[in-house]
């Protein structure tokens, strides 16, 4: 059993940068790879990024390439996702994300995905 908690959401101007911060607790989190998927209003929930609790490989959409970087702290049991030069078509609910099933570049698949966060608001106006 993993537990994902998300945090770190907020409003931001179009160009801001925020960071999300996802804490795993469970005794087997290293075992999991680890993403963040996004889901604007009326919209299906889509792949954003992944990486392993070793830090690499990683994977991103790519939407969001040279503008999110994907990190992992192993120690603090927290993955994260530092999004720069946000567009307002990047606000959503984010979710982070966990699979033992499959690796980095196979964390798109909504399907491969074992235990879900709650999700943190992020806005960007325009």
């Amino acid at each position: 059993q993993v537990q994902l908690v998300e945090s770190g959401g907020g409003l931001v101007q179009t160009g801001g940068s925020l960071r999300l911060s996802c804490a795993a607790s469970g005794r087997t989190f290293s075992a999991y790879t680890m993403a963040w998927f996004r889901q604007a209003p009326g919209k299906e929930r889509e792949f954003v990024a992944a990486v392993n609790w070793s830090g690499a490989p990683t994977y991103y959409a790519d939407s969001v390439k040279g503008r999110f970087t994907i990190s992992s702290d192993n120690a603090k049991k927290t993955i994260y996702l530092q999004m720069n030069s946000l567009k307002p078509e990047d606000t959503a609910v984010y979710y982070c994300a966990a699979s033992s099933i499959v690796g980095v570049a196979a964390m798109t698949r909504k399907s491969a995905i074992e235990y879900w966060g709650q999700g943190t608001q992020v806005t960007v106006s325009s």
